[in-house]
């Protein structure tokens, strides 16, 4: 018989990260809109990387950064025991890898916003903060979804990161990307062809949703 724990933990993961992804990704976009010089394209650049980079390559950022004795140790006082090797890092590993997508689609959805709009609303007396909730947010509306839906559906899937710093830990940490390499490796091919299986038809139906969203944002 099959344990499901893994398709709980990577639909667990990928929610929560995915609620993270939506509003830093959203606000950093939204911010470094308006900003021009070199700080702001290296800021762009570093929130872009982690697209580029191999997942392994990030697991072992995350790593020295939240082991023992990196810069966020503090996370072990905490949580009494750190993050490493727990389902929280589950969660951050799938941020990681996923914020570039909605970060990018965020910043284009507000590219394409008529600038017209915007002054109109700055016009009327609207405060920034008004101008961003009630004009930027609902015109950027499907470019943002679309990102989230891609976001969604990166973080189901990852793998390398999360092995890094997650581990493969039944029943805690094992997600579905996981339970298909471990099944596959100790010959259980039946069992991996149903975790394929699932994994498929979530992220077809994630990439469905996005294809959708920018088909009615481009009409």
């Amino acid at each position: 018989m099959i344990d499901f724990s893994p398709l709980f933990i990577s639909l667990r993961a990928a929610l929560l990260s995915s609620c993270f992804v939506f509003v830093f990704g959203t606000l950093f976009a939204r911010f470094f809109l308006s900003c021009n010089g070199r700080f702001a394209s290296f800021v762009d650049t570093l929130c872009t990387l982690p697209m580029v980079l191999p997942p392994t390559v990030l697991g072992f950022f995350l790593l020295v950064l939240f082991g023992r004795n990196g810069p966020f140790s503090f996370f072990w006082d905490l949580t009494g025991g750190g993050i490493v090797f727990t389902w929280y890092a589950t969660v951050l590993a799938a941020f990681v890898v996923s914020f570039p997508l909605m970060y990018r689609s965020a910043r284009g959805a507000f590219e394409q916003v008529d600038v017209q709009l915007l002054w109109a609303a700055r016009t009327l007396g609207m405060r920034e903060w008004e101008v961003f909730l009630k004009v930027m947010l609902p015109n950027a509306r499907p470019g943002i979804l679309a990102g989230l839906s891609l976001s969604f559906a990166r973080s189901l899937g990852e793998f390398g990161a999360t092995l890094m710093i997650a581990g493969n830990i039944p029943g805690r940490t094992q997600t579905i990307p996981m339970a298909i390499y471990f099944a596959t490796a100790g010959g259980d091919m039946h069992t991996a062809w149903i975790w394929v299986g699932i994994m498929l038809g979530t992220s077809f139906l994630s990439l469905g949703i996005a294809s959708y969203l920018n088909a009615g944002r481009s009409v």
